[in-house]
């Protein structure tokens, strides 16, 4: 899955884990992406939302 929102394009935020000597490796943090079925003009369609987004009411989901 796609790890960028739909809605408002949160992507992944990339750095380093520091272990305890000190040594650095490189990771990413990803964003809490939920699939979420939706209705965008008239069709219902799928969508990729961050849970931030769906918290805040930015997307209306069917079924729930």
């Amino acid at each position: 899955m796609a790890s960028t929102c739909d809605i408002c394009a949160k992507g992944p935020s990339f750095g380093k884990s520091v272990s305890h000597s000190h040594r650095r490796a490189s990771r990413r943090w990803n964003p809490n992406i939920q699939s979420v079925r939706t209705v965008i003009k008239g069709t219902s369609k799928r969508v990729n939302v961050c849970t931030s987004c769906l918290k805040a009411g930015k997307v209306s989901t069917l079924g729930a």
